[in-house]
């Protein structure tokens, strides 16, 4: 697929063949790469109504960075189509506040994501994903009740709910999370399980700054100050796993380790810390088998989420 400019389809008019194959660049004279925005359930299937399978898929709430990219940088490798979607969910806020504030950034979006890229990016308004009317809602039993969803009532269902939609709309062979929100991503791969969507859920690797925090467009609400102390997500991380690798075995001792160093920085608010069966998010307390480390931290108002697999 070959977008030449924002909201405009290729030469042919919707539908038509794109020139040049998935990921050409512009013609001579165009030197930005901008996906082709659909920002309606119409346009979206305008633009992948010749689309050529597999169709990798970036769900996204925007403010993209490196950690985006390079889901969209696996989904362009790994499929001859690449679409994003760019859509604030106002159904997995528990504040409306916070989803008021929420980091919107599209012009920036759509450059770094055609520039690795991405073909189509779907920018729906919260109207278009839920009409008047709407009153379905998606609920995943069990996986949803622990860690993020008892500091959070209710925000899985919309995390479900507004994914599945998605899914739905834009019918992907394949669709890339990543691990930094560990259990949402156990959720939804439950989700599509359950509901036979036939996409399949593709986890990726956390990526992180030089000092370990890992990227989340929540960061740029950091002070200087509580971005200096951030990091503490990490070290407390790598002090679980450095005991694990030692040989232990205790999960309230892993937990014990985590708590122990984010109590030492002061500007840190713990949520939670968990040792859990990365199945079933079931807090573990003799390890026998691969285990979860995962943590919810607050700084003033902004709250960070960090997890470290155990194999």
């Amino acid at each position: 697929m070959a977008p030449y400019g924002p909201g405009a389809p290729p030469p042919g008019g919707p539908g038509a063949p794109y020139p040049g194959g998935p990921g050409a660049p512009y013609p001579p004279g165009r030197p930005v790469r901008i996906p082709w925005i659909a920002r309606t359930r119409a346009e979206l299937r305008a633009a992948l109504a010749n689309a050529p399978h597999p169709i990798g898929f970036v769900p996204t709430m925007g403010a993209l960075h490196a950690g985006h990219a390079s889901l969209i940088a696996r989904a362009r490798a790994e499929n001859p189509a690449v679409v994003i979607s760019i859509f604030v969910n106002p159904t997995q806020f528990n504040e409306r506040a916070d989803f008021d504030k929420y980091p919107r950034t599209e012009a920036a979006d759509l450059a770094l994501a055609g520039a690795i890229g991405a073909d189509v990016a779907f920018i729906p308004s919260v109207e278009e994903i839920y009409p008047a009317g709407f009153q379905t809602s998606v609920h995943v039993g069990g996986l949803t009740e622990p860690l993020e969803g008892a500091a959070r009532p209710g925000h899985f269902d919309g995390v479900t709910t507004g994914v599945a939609i998605l899914l739905g709309l834009v019918r992907a062979d394949r669709a890339y999370f990543g691990q930094k929100d560990a259990q949402q991503l156990l959720v939804v791969r439950r989700m599509a399980l359950d509901l036979g969507i036939g996409t399949e859920i593709v986890g990726c690797p956390i990526v992180r700054e030089p000092d370990g925090l890992a990227l989340s467009s929540r960061n740029t609400l950091l002070t200087p100050e509580q971005r200096a102390a951030a990091p503490v997500l990490r070290r407390a991380l790598l002090a679980a796993r450095g005991l694990w690798e030692g040989g232990e075995r205790n999960g309230e001792s892993l937990r014990a380790a985590m708590l122990g160093t984010l109590l030492k920085e002061p500007l840190a608010t713990v949520d939670y810390v968990s040792c859990a069966d990365p199945s079933t998010l079931q807090e573990l307390t003799a390890i026998s088998g691969p285990a979860l480390l995962s943590m919810a931290v607050r700084f003033g108002s902004v709250r960070l989420i960090d997890n470290e697999p155990l194999a």
